[in-house]
């Protein structure tokens, strides 16, 4: 990526603004020293401006950048006295959303510890094969979590919110941290929604160029107030944290996600932007319109699939404020549709932002007519380095394959189709799941909906529709049959329509395709 193109928008988001000179001299000198990870994004936001406000809880309790670093160099100096942690050990963190986890990222990072985020909503069987595949010698967990790490082998060191406290307040003086022999890095376990969740290794920014890849088409600014709702252990989650730091920015945490506590929050706490993943959109549209309507100028959703119908509907209502990120733990991000392109054609994944390639290419790996779906490659800096396992993906010409379905239009606009495993092959035809999702959650009555493949004596594979309706509302399952075949092919009509409460979804709000698949097992 060109340096004028960084400086251009970094100039424009505010962070080239002049500083005390001391205090912009210490913050390039954190940068050059602790590099561009969290560890050294939250060292330079320190030196910067040592006494913004870093995060703020649902209870209203705040810490300075100032603060949140020493108590996150106490808990790393505990850790390597009291724990023996060193570079190259694993740190596994199983927490919600507040400083504590925070702290204990930058903790392990400061001491080239490998900062390994647990999805909470994994089980006890989960959790011991993660422990173990991870090899984690320190589990760092809130205290709601202390039945299901009970089983957990006894030399796996376990913290809990007490015993971090006390790492933190017990922690001996000592000689300033310095950047380890090793970095560390942090590990991000894939969802999970069709088998066992994998362990991601996720490179860090090696300059301003990621951050200004993604400021450039979302417009967030220096010291910014974000209130981040996604997972923190999540990559967007993650990577609205790092976000944050970079930009000096106030976060907004609350340890769980609630509709009406994050608009009653967004009422008292005046937010710049809110970060979420798409379900958690489905869920405050079901509130009524807050009135007056939060101030916000940038809602940034990833994780899931974006419903067109919920992206204008959630526009109508609370501004053309939405920004959708494509991406995965893999490639980090592919693409950004902003209100314009979502206005234009709401099904969209928008285009590549500044210093990413992208590429549809078919199963030679030669490139697709425009309008022809392949599969979706993508490269750009933030390409994870392989799983723990030491498996990879597939590569080509630099791109890394994501998985994932796709094309893109005649204006570069990208769809995405749905995950390459899940599309099906119904009577010789290939049948997208993804189209026949979002076309029936268009439909007023439908609260979610998931379409799945299930196995077929006669077609081979056929669709099986879960719906979830919305309260006091009521369909027919030939209704939704003739609604699809209005729209769509004859083979893209399910045969099986099945109505459920709700939707079985993992912690970052991904539907567990396993789960619905055992009405059939």
């Amino acid at each position: 990526m060109d340096l004028p193109f960084i400086v251009t928008t970094l100039t424009r988001r505010g962070l080239l603004n002049p500083g005390h000179p001391v205090r912009v001299a210490a913050q390039l000198g954190a940068l050059r020293r602790w590099g561009f990870g969290l560890a050294g994004e939250l060292r330079q936001a320190a030196a910067r401006d040592p006494g913004r406000v870093a995060v703020v809880d649902e209870h209203g309790a705040t810490l300075t950048y100032q603060e949140l670093l020493v108590r996150a160099e106490r808990l790393a100096r505990s850790m390597r006295a009291g724990l023996g942690v060193r570079a190259g050990d694993r740190l596994g963190l199983l927490c919600r959303n507040h400083h504590g986890l925070i702290e204990a990222i930058v903790a392990a990072l400061l001491l080239g510890a490998d900062a390994v985020l647990v999805n909470t909503g994994l089980s006890a069987t989960q959790l011991a094969t993660v422990t173990e595949e991870q090899a984690l010698r320190v589990l760092v967990h809130d205290a709601e979590f202390t039945e299901q790490v009970l089983g957990l082998p006894a030399d796996v060191h376990r913290v809990d919110e007490r015993g971090r406290e006390e790492l933190i307040a017990g922690a001996l003086p000592g000689t300033q941290l310095r950047p380890p022999e090793r970095d560390g890095r942090t590990i991000v376990l894939t969802s999970g929604t069709t088998g066992a969740p994998k362990g991601a290794r996720r490179p860090a920014p090696n300059g301003f160029g990621p951050l200004a890849s993604i400021i450039d088409r979302i417009p967030l600014h220096a010291r910014d107030t974000l209130m981040i709702a996604a997972p923190l252990f999540h990559t967007w989650g993650y990577t609205a944290l790092q976000v944050a730091f970079a930009l000096r920015s106030t976060v907004v945490l609350h340890r769980r996600f609630d509709p009406a506590a994050t608009l009653a929050a967004l009422a008292g706490q005046p937010c710049d932007a809110l970060f979420a993943v798409p379900v958690m959109l489905q869920r405050l549209m079901e509130l009524p319109p807050p009135d007056p309507r939060p101030p916000l100028k940038v809602v940034a959703v990833s994780g899931s699939a974006l419903p067109g119908g919920l992206s204008t509907a959630f526009m109508d209502r609370y501004g053309d404020v939405l920004y959708n990120l494509y991406g995965s733990t893999e490639v980090s991000w592919a693409s950004i549709a902003d209100p314009a392109d979502l206005r234009r054609a709401p099904g969209t994944a928008g285009r590549p932002p500044p210093g990413t390639r992208l590429a549809i290419l078919d199963q030679r790996g030669t490139p697709v007519p425009g309008g022809q779906v392949g599969r979706i490659f993508v490269g750009n800096e933030m390409l994870f380095d392989g799983y723990t396992t030491g498996a990879g993906r597939e590569r080509r010409d630099g791109l890394l394959d994501t998985g994932d379905l796709g094309r893109i239009d005649a204006e570069g606009l990208l769809y995405v189709d749905g995950r390459a495993d899940d599309m099906i092959v119904s009577g010789g035809e290939n049948v997208f799941p993804a189209e026949v999702e979002d076309l029936i959650a268009r439909l007023p009555q439908v609260r979610e909906v998931a379409v799945i493949g299930v196995p077929d004596p006669e077609y081979g594979q056929r669709l099986a529709v879960f719906l979830a309706l919305q309260p006091g509302e009521a369909l027919d399952p030939e209704a939704i049959r003739e609604y699809v075949r209005h729209y769509l092919a004859r083979f893209s009509v399910p045969r099986d329509v099945v109505f459920v409460k709700y939707l079985p979804r993992n912690a970052t709000g991904k539907v567990l395709g396993r789960e619905l698949r055992r009405y059939y097992a």
